[in-house]
């Protein structure tokens, strides 16, 4: 008979149990503006290494389902920082990184839990039709990271914990 093992089991090692990391969370939120031609921003949000280097997409939220002559990718690029930064060369949908828009809203996202331990910096970009664009630095330090700052239109609070 053979044994399984199952990978979302702890591992007995030597006497003591090892678990796997838990994986930071961002907490991200959508303000409700008050104008008279409301659209759901595009939100995306990526870690990049402090002292530089590849930029890792966390996220981005965008009108997936759109088609036609004008698919909801069209506009991505109006988050500019990220688009620079590598999210033009990202194929999208990206399988766990693609979403919708969301409506105003705290939304929270887990960060990929197989990071290097050391000094990054969490960007959070938005941009919405006939609206505006800003752009929510958050520097953090893994494993155990935490952090915060906020926007003045376009984003509320963004929280790393």
């Amino acid at each position: 008979m053979k044994s399984k093992v199952l990978p979302s089991l702890p591992l007995l090692v030597a006497g003591t149990v090892a678990m796997p990391a838990a994986a930071a969370t961002v907490s991200v939120t959508v303000p409700r503006i008050n104008v008279a031609e409301y659209h759901k921003p595009y939100v995306v949000g990526w870690l990049e290494p402090a002292a530089g280097g590849e930029a890792k997409t966390v996220f981005v939220w965008y009108d997936v389902k759109k088609g036609g002559r004008e698919p909801g990718t069209k506009w991505l690029s109006d988050l500019r920082s990220w688009w620079r930064k590598g999210g033009r060369s990202l194929k999208l949908p990206a399988d766990g990184v693609s979403g919708a828009t969301r409506a105003p809203g705290t939304y929270q996202v887990a960060l990929p839990a197989n990071l290097p331990a050391g000094q990054y910096v969490l960007k959070v970009e938005a941009a919405r039709e006939t609206g505006g664009r800003e752009l929510v630095s958050v520097p953090i330090t893994l494993p155990k990271g935490r952090g915060a700052a906020s926007g003045k239109t376009e984003l509320g609070a963004v929280t790393v914990r």
